[in-house]
């Protein structure tokens, strides 16, 4: 467990082992998919911020990819403070009934990924989801980087929040 990560009340279920019909992993998956756009939730000098950005995400789940221009805020605040929460929610979607609404914010730390072989494995999955940032993410004035995500939780129905932490037999 990341020791910069809030205790989630210890009442509530870590599902780790989860038998919930379907698993946290494939709600989560589900909704990553169908998203292609999240909000970044950063902070500096105390004051919380929140950006649009289009993503990409690892096949299991444990990493979440972004670019961003050097020149902007949100460059400039997780340059303070790499502690972030990522929110997908399902509002996009056509429906009437708000209680079928859900969403999944991700907690974990932004990372600026060098220019090298690293960078080009995460610009390429960002790509292929997003073509037409192919050559915004490889500006010179643009920056690449990747949330390590230490848990998700999921909210259905405005009150049920489920976590969940991807680990490596996910």
């Amino acid at each position: 467990m990341n020791p910069d990560e809030p205790v989630f009340d210890a009442n509530a279920a870590a599902i780790l082992d989860d038998d919930s019909d379907p698993p946290m992993r494939e709600r989560v998956y589900r909704l990553l998919s169908q998203q292609p756009y999240g909000v970044l939730c950063v902070q500096g000098g105390g004051q919380p911020y929140g950006a649009l950005v289009a993503y990409a995400f690892s096949e299991d789940l444990r990493h979440l990819v972004f670019t961003t221009p050097v020149t902007t805020r949100k460059y400039r605040l997780l340059s303070e403070s790499a502690q972030v929460a990522f929110v997908v929610d399902s509002r996009s979607s056509e429906t009437d009934d708000l209680m079928e609404l859900e969403a999944v914010t991700a907690t974990g730390r932004a990372h600026l990924i060098d220019r090298g072989g690293e960078f080009e494995r995460w610009a390429e999955l960002l790509v292929r989801r997003h073509s037409y940032l192919k050559s915004f993410v490889s500006a010179a004035s643009c920056a690449l980087f990747r949330i390590d995500v230490v848990r998700f939780l999921h909210v259905v129905r405005f009150q049920e929040v489920r976590q969940w932490i991807p680990t490596d037999q996910s």
